[in-house]
């Protein structure tokens, strides 16, 4: 290679047209090679991918590339998650469509990623949005029905009365609508649901089969799963009435104080008062998610009704308390103050009493708390027939009591909910059902799927263009033949990608995927996405895969065998005080010197922000295309996998790609002096080159590919240090195998000049001679009085009386020795001679 330097602008562009000519990376189902399906979280199509993007699909790339040349068959595509909000809050505000607005930013997305050089099977790519994989969905949504796992009910949403939808609970913000502003009420609303509950024991089950999972991701899916041990029992309530409450700690019983009920619940709604339904409305507006009412103010409203204890007999006042949910258990809580924090805000609100019944020992039985409640384990005091119980002696003994007094029974219940999938905009899956007046609500006939999305749309008025089109949603019935209109939900976009897995396995025209197909690639080989998707996306894969395994359609219950969560991406912040608004600045945007920075565009300082998550309304993105226009694909790649582990985060600095650029021109370099007809042996060198291509492999099975960059570096010293030789030039052409997963242009580019046969990315993995992964030298340590005199590199296994003989024979040694007598010599073999005068 006569060019000292390597130009990235014309082989990276040169090398990536000539795979896609040779169809490199299309997946072959009926290969008879072994299958490896490697998959990253798919992208929401939003318009630029980040670096945080391209960090996620480095390392599944490198995978990828690396099980092709160990003799795979390897499944690794792309596609788009496509439906959602953002498009529709883009057409609201840009006036655009958004169909047209998705697909411009997959165009653009597209472009990018191919940039990188990815190893993706573009032939299997498809968006969530094209009708021919959302129409499939309907049909899948319709299995689902048939087989008894969907159903409609009446459930209570937040409503934005501004923009006429509802709204998720992430997106009610301080009681209000996110984008509107206006106060959210709470309505009752016929949904769509999915019974992910009926596969809760066996999802929970399912989660200890999951040992390549990160442990955290299964404690985060086990705790929202929430399978709890505790007793249903009813308080009799002084209206006469009965009211059951559900607890887990009923060992905690004789700590009760007060009695609380969601503003839901039958007892709140009975109350004939204003200031009980002004207090209902108020509730209304406040939060709708556990976490949100653990932050919020504890409020409550005194019904006037009390509940008789029991144990104690005691008249314990019932409340309705705004951080009490309906859907949780039964809608109302024994409420146990001095050991459950909400418990405890609300009784030092309203003076009620904050009893011990644990403690850490029963000396402590009188301790007071010190400003909060104590939730841990201890003994039981306080608590008259339980005092000296371990916790679970209590709970056991309780249940008894009460199942004895038939006033409850132990019971085991669930966190997990229903799946809510309804969704009352127009960007989503159409759900596919038919209101008849006549015949109720009656499934789509799958011969009229897909039923797709009318493209004459206005989103000037707030609220659901579905519902208010002039023609979409009027249909005759399946049934009676009758006027009838659609269902003008759609749905929750997580089904989406429930299920686009089993898409890109298999792709017939006819039904969603083909059963013998997907046999062939799943369960996913290897899954990698942002710990941000643990619990839903997750845990609805996992369901959804269940459900179809239910109906027959496969043969696999869990989706993704092996799954990793990679770091994220962080940068710097930069930023002004803009008359109380903080205003931020982009990295291109800003000059950086030492401890400072200046804005280019006025060179005024700017402040410096923490190192945090690239975020776009941070603003501290960093754009690949930049990146790549400067230092190339290789530079921006080989960055991604060096210096820090792949599930911790990595910090963009521009000292660190600079490093990258100038180690891909030192590679460039090396590889230039390759020699085929170099002669000579250099053992130590071809024992390291070896040593490195078997822990390279390791490292990369085991996704801990900056240690395989480490081994890279070292290897490559390793080598400029050599003599020219057959060894040399042998260590050279192994690196560039090494690096071809993750410098993929300079590779070829290099391999091509070498005069290689064919591209590269089709070659196989260097071979390694089991031989010379064992060291046949070893050092030898010489001690004497001791104190280390001298080292020795000797043949492995040499006698006790030749490694002696060597080491007296040692100048060092004799030096040391200076003619005292030689009492004794002790040898370790292959490790120590300490000689004794």
């Amino acid at each position: 290679m006569s060019d000292n330097r390597f130009d990235p602008s014309s082989a990276d562009g040169r090398w990536q047209r000539a795979w896609d000519d040779a169809r490199c990376f299309e997946a072959d189902s009926n290969s008879t090679k072994p299958k490896s399906y490697v998959l990253e979280m798919f992208p929401y199509p939003s318009g630029r991918i980040h670096i945080g993007h391209v960090r996620n699909y480095t390392m599944g790339d490198v995978l990828a590339r690396y099980k092709k040349m160990r003799g795979h068959e390897v499944l690794h595509p792309m596609g788009w998650d496509a439906f959602g909000m953002p498009a529709e809050n883009a057409a609201m505000e840009k006036g655009v469509h958004p169909g047209g607005w998705t697909r411009d930013n997959i165009a653009n997305m597209k472009a990018q990623l191919k940039r990188i050089g990815f190893a993706l099977d573009w032939s299997r790519e498809f968006a969530t949005c094209d009708p021919e994989y959302y129409g499939h969905e309907q049909a899948l949504f319709l299995d689902l029905y048939e087989a008894g796992l969907v159903y409609r009910k009446e459930s209570e949403v937040n409503w934005d009365p501004v923009d006429m939808t509802v709204l998720a609970n992430e997106q009610v913000i301080d009681g209000k609508g996110w984008r509107s502003g206006a106060e959210v009420e709470k309505r009752k609303l016929n949904q769509w649901f999915l019974k992910i509950t009926d596969f809760a024991e066996d999802l929970l089950a399912g989660l200890g089969d999951l040992e390549d999972w990160p442990d955290k991701v299964r404690l985060m899916q086990e705790n929202w799963i929430g399978k709890s041990k505790g007793l249903e029992f009813s308080f009799e309530l002084s209206n006469g009435e009965k009211l059951p409450v559900y607890t887990t700690r009923p060992d905690t019983i004789f700590g009760a104080s007060f009695v609380a009920v969601a503003a839901d619940h039958p007892v709140a709604q009975s109350l004939d008062s204003d200031a009980a339904r002004d207090f209902i409305a108020l509730c209304k507006k406040g939060g709708t998610t556990a976490a949100e009412l653990e932050k919020a103010e504890k409020l409550g409203f005194d019904t006037g009704i009390t509940a008789r204890h029991p144990f104690t007999g005691a008249d314990l006042p019932v409340y309705i308390a705004n951080f009490v949910l309906m859907d949780y258990g039964t809608g109302a809580i024994m409420a146990v103050p001095g050991h459950d924090q909400r418990d405890f805000e609300f009784a030092t609100k309203y003076g009620l009493p904050i009893p011990r019944v644990v403690a850490t020992s029963v000396e402590d039985a009188g301790k007071p708390f010190d400003g909060e409640a104590e939730a841990g384990d201890g003994v039981i005091v306080n608590s008259d027939f339980l005092d000296g119980m371990e916790v679970e002696d209590a709970k056991r003994e309780i249940i008894k009591r009460i199942e004895a007094q038939g006033a409850g029974e132990g019971k085991t219940v669930w966190r997990l909910r229903d799946w809510g999938v309804s969704r009352q905009r127009y960007w989503g899956t159409p759900i596919p059902f038919i209101h008849c007046e006549k015949c109720g609500v009656v499934p789509a006939p799958k011969d009229s799927l897909p039923i797709t999305l009318p493209e004459d749309v206005d989103f000037q008025t707030p609220g659901n263009p579905l519902l208010r089109h002039a023609t979409w949603k009027h249909v005759d019935c399946p049934t009676c033949g009758g006027k009838a209109e659609r269902e003008t939900d759609t749905l929750d976009t997580f089904v989406d990608s429930s299920w686009y897995f089993l898409r890109f396995a298999s792709q017939p025209d006819d039904k969603p995927f083909d059963k013998d197909e997907v046999a062939k690639w799943m369960p996913v080989e290897q899954y990698i996405g942002g710990i941000e998707h643990a619990i839903l996306h997750l845990l609805y894969a996992r369901f959804w895969t269940r459900a179809l395994a239910h109906c027959g359609l496969v043969d696999v219950k869990e989706p993704f065998a092996s799954l990793f969560t990679q770091g994220m991406v962080t940068h710097e912040t930069y930023s002004r005080d803009d008359g109380g608004r903080e205003t931020y600045f982009t990295p291109e945007e800003v000059e950086r010197t030492g401890e400072a920075a200046t804005l280019k565009a006025d060179g005024k300082p700017v402040k410096i922000g923490r190192v945090i998550k690239m975020s776009k309304s941070k603003k501290n993105v960093v754009d690949p295309d930049t990146i790549i226009e400067q230092y190339g694909a290789d530079a921006v790649r080989w960055f991604m996998l060096s210096d820090s582990p792949p599930e911790r985060d990595l910090p963009w600095s521009e000292a660190g790609i600079e490093g990258c650029w100038r180690f891909v021109q030192r590679l460039w370099r090396l590889f230039g002096q390759y020699d085929a007809s170099a002669e000579g042996e250099d053992k130590a060198l071809a024992r390291k080159t070896h040593q490195t291509i078997a822990a390279v492999a390791d490292d990369i099975e085991a996704l801990g590919f900056n240690k395989a960059v480490a081994r890279i570096y070292e290897l490559t010293g390793a080598i400029e240090k050599a003599e020219a030789s057959a060894s040399r030039s042998e260590a050279i052409r192994a690196v560039l195998h090494l690096v071809s997963p993750m410098m993929p242009h300079l590779a070829e580019e290099a391999w091509s000049n070498m005069g290689g046969e064919g591209l590269l990315a089709e070659a196989a993995w260097p071979e390694v001679d089991p031989a010379l992964l064992v060291d046949d030298e070893v050092t030898i340590a010489v001690q004497h009085r001791g104190k280390l005199r001298d080292t020795l590199t000797v043949a492995k296994g040499l006698s006790k009386d030749e490694l002696e003989a060597l080491a007296l024979a040692s100048e060092k040694v004799q030096r040391s020795i200076d003619g005292a007598e030689v009492r004794k010599v002790i040898v370790v073999p292959d490790r120590l001679v300490n000689i004794v005068t």
